[in-house]
């Protein structure tokens, strides 16, 4: 019980932003609620079920393009950030359906495979999207101050959306069953666990809250075009950042999305010629030595230090 209060506290914490912090600031707590969205999601996927999926810049593409596209035609920005969640998700059940019977570097690949098949199909559909010219969204008649609230509250509140629902999925039969996929996926069948569905599941929950995060980010910034919101960048790092924080665990992708994002802004700020390189090997190294993330390796040394006065308890 103590994990979900911690992190509903930090949320908490974060929200009192508007209080203290300027437009900065608030940019600053909106990214950081977009990527606690994306690495949550991602862990539900290849941090509970163990499979190294690559399709979160697709979810994430296909939604800041419904959105859009549903806010141009006239419908309620948090109406259209709904009904993308929920085009992310059908897609993911979909393609979920066809591709989740591949394990490993197979799945991986095909996994990655959907976003650029939705940025071709992006690009080529200029009627609808814009095509390479990329498309504006409606303006929001209200000041600066008062869009950088907006989309703060709304974005964090869509990061505790995710997390709830990971929660639940933790302590639930969805979970467990996970997990087992996890550890041995063959041996959970033959018990009676019903792998293929689960693993759609597993799927289509980190598209859906990742779908309305593109919804939300295309309103935010009004323009978007096919290579940014498919980018590689995209995919790559919510599973950074859960790797950071520790796969397969609660607080983790929440904990890495802070790590990441202070790791982020402190290299651009100080190295911005060659950010990439030193952000990368700075990511690299924290990986290397923490592979269990920072949440898997302070629960392994307070099991340890537990098992330890156990044995030496007279």
């Amino acid at each position: 019980m103590k994990h979900p209060l911690i992190a509903l506290g930090f949320f908490a914490l974060i929200a009192f932003l508007p209080v203290f912090g300027d437009n900065y600031i608030l940019r600053l707590g909106t990214m950081f609620a977009m990527y606690a969205v994306l690495s949550q999601s991602w862990n539900i996927i290849g941090g509970y079920a163990g499979y190294p999926s690559f399709a979160t810049a697709a979810f994430f593409g296909l939604g800041a393009y419904t959105g859009a596209i549903l806010q141009g035609l006239g419908l309620a920005m948090p109406l259209a950030w709904a009904a993308a969640g929920l085009m992310a998700a059908a897609f993911a059940a979909a393609m979920g359906a066809a591709i989740l019977h591949l394990k490993g570097h197979y799945f991986a690949i095909a996994s990655l495979v959907l976003a650029e098949v939705l940025l071709e199909v992006t690009t080529s559909w200029t009627s609808l999207t814009g095509g390479g010219m990329g498309l504006n969204l409606p303006i929001i008649r209200m000041s600066v101050a008062a869009q950088a609230r907006l989309f703060f509250w709304s974005m964090l509140a869509l990061a505790v959306l995710t997390f709830l629902m990971s929660w639940y999925v933790s302590a639930g039969r969805i979970g467990f069953a996970l997990r087992c996929i996890r550890q041995n996926e063959d041996a959970s069948s033959m018990v009676g666990i019903n792998t293929t569905l689960y693993k759609i599941i597993a799927f289509v929950l980190s598209a859906l809250f990742v779908g309305s995060a593109g919804a939300l980010y295309a309103s935010w910034v009004f323009y978007i075009e096919p290579p940014d919101v498919y980018s590689v960048m995209t995919t790559v790092r919510p599973i950074v950042m859960t790797m950071l924080g520790g796969p397969g665990t609660l607080l983790g992708p929440v904990i890495g999305s802070g790590i990441f994002l202070v790791i982020e802004e402190v290299v651009w700020r100080n190295f911005l010629s060659i950010h990439a390189a030193v952000l990368g090997i700075l990511i690299v190294g924290l990986i290397f030595y923490l592979p269990n993330g920072v949440v898997g390796t302070a629960m392994r040394k307070l099991r340890k230090r537990k098992a330890h006065k156990v044995e030496t308890r007279p």
